[in-house]
């Protein structure tokens, strides 16, 4: 379907993109981003690892929020509180290392002693025993680490080292459906910094995203087309506070009055984990019209 096609259930606007380079650090605003076939490029390309290869997210260490990542002339910058700011090349790579994300064993490139005494010199001093010592890990491109085909229908698609999928799709009518209740509630609204999304659309209604089928993007050359697959169930990192990295469990609390989610045995829900169908190499900008029908399960 064309996306200026008027016949078309939903019309929306992209207002955000973002990429997360160091999955569970903090995230980049990007006015525009390629499209690559495991979702945006250098997004979830780069992960903390413990001493067993095993990943290592805010759920263990808060403070992974505090680290800022960059793009700076050719190189991936990141800052954190306290520390000079590390510099890798966006091309580097030291030797082969196994590393494990969830239950998939993946291979990987270690990016050298120095990215790994960075991290563990801001991360270790708080850290329990096992995730003092920590190293950096980067994707191998020419590995394919496929999605969960039960939920793409068993279609092929693949991901870096994003939890499962290419992309998370969240809306911002959503969030801020979500503040309305927790003002409500006498709490502080939040910002979507909390949820990590790659997409965010405006021009909806609060979860819309959960109900349609392939979303057609227009690129400048023609459409980009995104699927939403799976609810993205939700830990307790977006009680994280993406500024000082402290927790409360407001945000819990309140998704667990409204947003239990049957297709995930009840879990709290937000945001839709999404894959890539089409436009590989395409660019995403924002403000580029998005067009989708319902979907109907």
């Amino acid at each position: 379907m064309n996306p200026a096609t008027p016949a078309a259930d939903v019309q929306a606007t992209i207002e955000q993109l973002w990429v997360y380079p160091v999955k569970s650090c903090a995230g980049i605003p990007l006015p525009e981003a390629e499209l690559t076939d495991t979702g945006l490029l250098y997004d979830r390309a780069w992960m903390v690892v413990d001493s067993e290869g095993g990943f290592v997210s805010q759920r263990e260490l808060p403070r992974m929020a505090l680290i800022q990542p960059s793009f700076k002339m050719g190189q991936l910058m990141l800052r954190a509180p306290g520390m000079l700011s590390l510099h890798l090349a966006l091309d580097a790579a030291e030797g082969p290392l196994k590393v494990r994300v969830w239950d998939d064993a993946v291979d990987a490139y270690d990016m050298g002693d120095l990215a790994a005494q960075w991290f563990s010199d801001f991360l270790g001093p708080d850290a329990p025993a096992h995730l003092k010592r920590l190293r950096l890990a980067r994707f191998d491109p020419d590995i394919k680490r496929p999605c969960d085909p039960a939920w793409t229908g068993g279609r092929e698609a693949t991901t870096q080292f994003a939890d499962g999928f290419g992309l998370l799709v969240a809306s911002s009518a959503s969030l801020a459906d979500l503040n309305t209740r927790l003002v409500a509630a006498g709490h502080e609204p939040v910002d979507m910094r909390r949820f990590r999304p790659n997409i965010v659309l405006s021009g909806v209604e609060a979860h819309d995203e959960d109900r349609v089928g392939a979303m057609h993007v227009a690129t400048d050359d023609s459409a980009a087309v995104i699927e939403p697959v799976k609810p993205c169930g939700r830990c307790p990192i977006p009680n994280i506070d993406p500024t000082t990295a402290l927790s409360s469990p407001a945000v819990s609390d309140t998704l667990q009055t409204y947003r239990q989610d049957p297709r995930l045995k009840g879990a709290i829900t937000f945001g839709m984990n999404a894959i890539v169908l089409e436009g590989d190499g395409q660019v995403l900008r924002v403000g580029q019209r998005v067009s989708a029908d319902w979907k109907f399960d």
